[in-house]
């Protein structure tokens, strides 16, 4: 082939990302084994290798003319248009193409992924005609879609759909329409800017992790080969072309030869064990790692699949399906806890050593103070100073995993951005969800405006149109889009918080909703109360490391000013709203709703619930009580009635390990 005309960076070129570069090689071979998702850090050459395979691709024949890039030699595969000629007699005139890479764009419709009615026609001849999208426009070819995780979960949907059935299955505006839909799909995402959804995640087929290349060696090889390509790319092209050809006509064999590699029984047992080991869902594992072996084992021209190829498949379809839950920090709490408990002089030992975190005096020093203070624990927690002398810092507790809750959402519009909670929006931008009679934003339904004005045309005067439109017919989108939440967390300190180590827990979990905020570009606030008052640790910010820090180094004791803490978490909130009325603010709650410091002078209990009720009288705040009483014959129940009062959402501490809490936010139901 003649490389040198071709102003792509060459495939046989990329240095240092042989996972990738592999991966993408299989899916050239195999199509259907579902698609590649590249997740990496930014300038990893994920685009440059989605690009490089394109040109390193055989032409294809198609048929000239054609939107759907059909193949005149197969008459089961044509579509509607083409195969109706070929029922006329017509012959299809063939022409060489080259394998070609479509983008879709993060802005992109659905109308511009399916296809859509072709209005101007309608208009002018009164007639339903298809318009092909971009599926179409990507059969026999690689739909590539940076930043997949950016792009809205309906359009994912509907790509996958697609992708897993070789057929794009048009119905709507009163259109039926199906045309193949068969392409390689490669996405590609930075693991930063947030993540997929599990179930859209589980349909790409293969997922692998890349990273920048470490070895100085390389890098500097890296360098040197960008900067002859930007100076002169023919003489890089030519130099790499015999490395491109070995690697199109490997390609190329392997294609001819994938249908005839077999596979023993012993082989797919141990695909089916794999799977079950890794704890996946459903079977798409399973099928998937078998098809991939097949052509790891056709790539590297054996004839049959041996156990090598079932490792690299399984590395390859498993990456993004595991299930499987790693030994945490956790167990080692635990497993650290039991210790002490069975060898109870080693940690007197210990203790007497080395002080605890968050405690700079010596053990000699402490017990002198033990001693002047009678060994009297609540003596002590009680006295009110900036650091109370049994302040404990509580390590940090792990991540939980997710479990929806449903919410209902409000029907206020709002313009903000984000990725998390759906909203309706006064803007053009966001998903069309259905039609309104409302004229507010000039923001034309047509397909409505048109089923609209249908049923009156043998009624009305038609003067050189096809439609005569009144403005009684005429409908505006309602559309829905993801903005982010402003979220402000209001943790309780308190000395009952270090109890059973509860703290651990809660700065687990608070941990989790820090870094999906990130994620889904939240703004998060951070209230602490214990002692004599509330201190705000964050203020509102869209970063999270000194957060995490702060989070981290949070000391646990002293009285508890509940009051204090909900008002002021409040007062962030009314704040945030007067300089952006569109924000979707929550405000979090963690405590056992006990309380012994009054902010007014009245009980401090029912100071609590008055500024609860406050919360609850707004509309337009959120909230969610987390309760961390321990269970027992004797239970106060007093953040459930806090939760009752405020309004709010109720979960108690066994929720939040059993991962309740991290998903309420996670999945976007916040609205």
């Amino acid at each position: 082939m003649d490389w040198s005309a071709k102003n792509i960076y060459p495939f046989s070129a990329i240095v240092g990302q042989e996972t990738m570069t592999r991966a993408l090689m299989l899916n050239a071979i195999s199509p259907s084994l579902g698609g590649l998702l590249i997740r990496g850090e930014k300038g990893t050459a994920k685009s440059t290798a989605v690009r490089a395979l394109a040109a390193l691709l055989p032409e294809i024949d198609a048929v000239s003319g054609c939107p759907f890039n059909c193949d005149p030699h197969e008459y089961e595969r044509l579509c509607p248009g083409c195969r109706a000629k070929v029922n006329r007699g017509i012959s299809l005139t063939a022409r060489k193409k080259r394998i070609e890479v479509v983008d879709l764009p993060l802005s992109a419709t659905e109308d511009m992924v399916v296809g859509s009615l072709d209005l101007e026609y309608a208009l002018k001849e009164g007639k339903r005609r298809f318009t092909p999208g971009l599926l179409a426009k990507a059969h026999r070819g690689i739909l590539y879609i940076d930043e997949v995780n950016l792009l809205n979960d309906h359009i994912v949907d509907v790509v996958l759909d697609a992708a897993g059935m070789g057929t794009n299955v048009v119905e709507r505006e009163g259109i039926s329409y199906l045309h193949r839909s068969e392409f390689i799909l490669i996405g590609t995402m930075n693991p930063e800017e947030g993540e997929l959804r599990p179930h859209l995640l589980d349909r790409f087929g293969m997922c692998i992790e890349i990273r920048g290349i470490e070895d100085p060696d390389q890098r500097v090889s890296l360098i040197k080969l960008i900067e002859r390509f930007d100076r002169n790319s023919s003489d890089l092209m030519e130099e790499y072309e015999a490395l491109q050809d070995a690697l199109s006509h490997t390609i190329i064999r392997a294609r001819e030869r994938v249908d005839d590699v077999r596979i023993s029984e012993e082989m797919v047992q141990l695909c089916s064990r794999l799977a079950v080991d890794a704890c996946v869902a459903g079977h798409r594992a399973d099928i998937l790692m078998r098809k991939a072996a097949l052509t790891i084992a056709s790539l590297e021209g054996r004839e049959e699949v041996i156990k090598e190829d079932i490792d690299e498949a399984a590395d390859l379809v498993l990456f993004h399906r595991k299930r499987m839950i790693p030994q945490s920090s956790r167990h080692k709490h635990e497993e650290e806890e039991k210790s002490h408990e069975e060898s109870p002089e080693d940690e007197k030992d210990q203790e007497k050593e080395r002080p605890e975190r968050g405690d700079t005096k010596t053990g000699d020093t402490r017990d002198e103070e033990e001693k002047r203070g009678g060994g009297n624990q609540r003596q002590t927690e009680g006295r009110v100073s900036n650091r109370p002398i049994l302040e404990t810092v509580l390590p940090m507790g792990d991540p939980f995993g997710v479990k929806r809750i449903q919410v209902h959402r409000d029907r206020k519009q709002r313009k903000a951005s984000g990725r998390r909670s759906r909203t309706r929006t006064s803007s053009k931008a966001g998903r069309y969800i259905r039609s309104t009679v409302e004229r507010k934003n000039n923001d034309l339904a047509l397909d409505a405006t048109l089923r609209a004005a249908a049923p009156y045309q043998k009624e009305r005067t038609h003067e050189h149109v096809a439609i005569a439109i009144e403005q009684s017919d005429i409908r505006e989108k309602v559309r829905e889009k993801r903005i982010g939440n402003f979220i402000v967390f209001v943790v309780d300190a308190s000395g009952s918080m270090g109890a059973e180590k509860r703290m651990i827990a809660v700065k687990g979990a608070v941990l989790s909703l820090l870094l999906d905020a990130y994620q889904k570009r939240d703004k998060v606030a951070l209230v602490a109360f214990k002692g004599d008052r509330a201190e705000t640790l964050l203020p509102p910010t869209s970063g999270i490391e000194l957060a995490h820090k702060l989070l981290e180094e949070l000391p646990t004791g002293g009285r508890t000013p509940l009051c204090h803490g909900i008002s002021l978490g409040y007062q962030i909130i009314q704040a945030a709203l007067r300089k952006d009325p569109n924000i979707y603010p929550l405000l979090i709650l963690i405590s056992d709703g006990k309380t012994n410091v009054s902010q007014y002078g009245g009980k401090p209990l029912g100071e609590a619930i008055e500024a609860a009720e406050e919360i609850g009288d707004d509309s337009r705040v959120k909230s969610m009580v987390v309760d961390v009483e321990k269970k027992g014959l004797i239970s106060f129940g007093l953040a459930r009635q806090l939760s009752f009062h405020m309004g709010a959402s109720y979960f108690r501490i066994e929720d939040l390990r059993s991962d309740v809490l991290v998903d309420a936010l996670r999945e976007g139901q916040m609205v």
